[in-house]
């Protein structure tokens, strides 16, 4: 198969595939523009751990730009783990082997490899609520004070949200009632509960944000 030919639809998206390399028409549309603000955000030298890597494209991409950090890309999916092992060889060492993290599952985070960094992208709203929450959760137990979760995706902001959110928010839930463009207000609430403070955010492309939160506490 090339890349030019449709593969199975995984994430609400057609994709293509060329040499068990995955492609996303969405990440092909936002990987540099989230690239730009991991540049920024991540530490240097980071051990950055991204929760449903999906095609593998953002870690590729995100390594490029900042050749000093190590990747470790997890997802549920079978086949997007084989698709970030394919893109793993594009970063010369610097991604790991996939991880198979599902975060419907308590605890999810144990025997997980040290990490400096959490990331996760366009998840949030295609699962359950139960995700979000065991993130924070994991977030919690996984970093130290100082430390940051970067968040990317669609949020509804009261009267604020963007029509196209709303558009969107409700075709999730026709798709699945557990799935929803989330309420900005109740993902920072969440992550305050766990112990960050949203320390950054970004408008991105297209009405979604990045958003950034540090573990509080003494570093």
């Amino acid at each position: 198969m090339t890349s030019s030919e449709p593969n199975k639809t995984i994430a609400l998206e057609q994709r293509a595939e060329d040499g068990g390399r995955l492609f996303s028409p969405s990440a092909a549309r936002n990987r540099a523009a989230i690239a730009d603000v991991l540049d920024v955000v991540l530490p240097r030298n980071a051990r950055v751990l991204e929760i449903g890597s999906g095609t593998g494209e953002h870690a590729v991409a995100a390594c490029e730009q900042r050749t000093d950090i190590f990747w470790q890309p997890s997802d549920p999916d079978e086949s997007s783990r084989a698709s970030q092992a394919a893109w793993a060889d594009a970063a010369q060492g610097r991604i790991a082997p996939p991880l198979a993290l599902d975060l419907t599952q308590d605890d999810w985070w144990d025997g997980v490899p040290a990490c400096d960094a959490l990331v996760c992208m366009n998840v949030i709203h295609i699962s359950p609520w139960k995700v979000a929450q065991n993130l924070a959760a994991g977030g919690a137990a996984l970093l130290q004070p100082g430390q940051r979760v970067f968040l990317y995706g669609p949020y509804k902001e009261g009267r604020k949200t963007a029509p196209s959110n709303l558009d969107f928010d409700a075709s999730l839930q026709s798709r699945n009632p557990d799935w929803g463009v989330r309420e900005l207000d109740s993902v920072i609430a969440l992550f305050e509960a766990a112990g960050f403070v949203l320390e950054r955010r970004i408008d991105m492309p297209a009405n979604n944000l990045s958003l950034v939160f540090e573990k509080a506490g003494s570093v």
